[in-house]
């Protein structure tokens, strides 16, 4: 079982990485699964912390966060969209991928829940796992994969190589 482990101190970096890498891996023709974040300029009205995925390896697009007013300081997440973002990777058949990619293990899956059994059924069928994950969801990370995770430097090529050798390419 392999699970590469992308993280940043760098604000965004981490998702920039992620979908850079699953973007470079799709034009050279390998399947993926998963989710990555969806890297767009932001446009008057967007706020800073709007986040779209999209499903790999063809979509839909999905927004999994949601306005909470003006003021407010509670978490954006949607647990509706996070949800009907899980379900459509569960249904786009993990089975059949090299690579299942999750653009951020974030406090739904430090919960247990949300991606954690998409991630389990990819390491099932011997898929690779690239994973990113933040500061606030790093030790239910580690819980998680239990010692099997490689953390990799948050470099583009040095991900994209371990990708390609976890893939067996």
């Amino acid at each position: 079982m392999k699970i590469g482990i992308v993280t940043s101190d760098i604000t965004g970096q981490t998702d920039e990485l992620i979908s850079e890498t699953a973007a470079k891996l799709q034009a050279e023709g390998a399947v993926l699964a998963g989710i990555a974040k969806v890297l767009a300029d932001a446009t008057d009205g967007d706020h800073h912390c709007d986040m779209d995925i999209r499903v790999l390896p063809n979509g839909p697009e999905i927004r999994i966060t949601q306005s909470l007013g003006e003021g407010s300081t509670g978490c954006r997440l949607n647990p509706a969209g996070i949800a009907e973002a899980v379900a459509a990777v569960e249904n786009s058949g993990i089975a059949g991928a090299r690579l299942f990619v999750l653009n951020k293990f974030g406090p739904q899956e430090a919960d247990g829940h949300g991606f954690c059994e998409a991630i389990g059924t990819a390491l099932e069928h011997d898929i690779p796992v690239l994973v990113g994950v933040g500061k606030g969801s790093r030790a239910a990370l580690e819980s998680f994969v239990d010692g099997m995770g490689e953390v990799l430097p948050p470099e583009p090529d040095a991900i994209y190589r371990w990708c390609k050798g976890a893939m067996g390419a």
